[in-house]
């Protein structure tokens, strides 16, 4: 795994900063999520490096993916179902998902600042932020839907 961009550096240096120990296990939880475009879950990130980790729980995941969440070096995705998924791409941006199989993409689009201010005028309440979701069929499961 590489981590472009020095990525990785910046998001140790975070963390050094921020007073967190940067154990070997927090290490490769920060790398494979700068390094993956698939927007993990706690068990995807854990299956993925247990044959590195033998005696990593999958508690100890969930442990570093709060420390990452709570230092600003990733972001929860929740979704209404059990399992959270984690993006290490803090920038703005939305995502397509997948109504089949679940996966996620990164839609990068003109954020809706316009639309928050807006909101915030006809409602009176003060926002905080907003999320944007696309939902259709990736290529791989329309593909199938269409040779069925």
């Amino acid at each position: 795994m590489t981590v472009s961009d020095g990525k990785l550096e910046v998001a140790i240096e975070t963390l050094k900063k921020s007073g967190v120990r940067i154990t070997p296990q927090r290490h490769a939880v920060l790398e494979y999520l700068l390094t993956s475009m698939s927007h993990p879950t706690a068990d995807e990130i854990y299956k993925a490096l247990e044959d590195r980790f033998p005696n990593m729980s999958v508690a100890t995941v969930y442990n570093n993916l709060r420390i990452l969440r709570e230092i600003g070096l990733v972001r929860e995705l929740t979704y209404g179902d059990d399992s959270s998924r984690f993006d290490s791409n803090m920038k703005d941006h939305y995502h397509i998902i997948c109504e089949d199989c679940g996966k996620i993409v990164d839609f990068h689009y003109p954020t809706l600042d316009e639309i928050e201010s807006l909101a915030e005028k006809v409602s009176g309440f003060e926002i905080s932020h907003h999320r944007m979701e696309l939902y259709g069929k990736c290529d791989n499961c329309a593909k199938v839907k269409v040779q069925s």
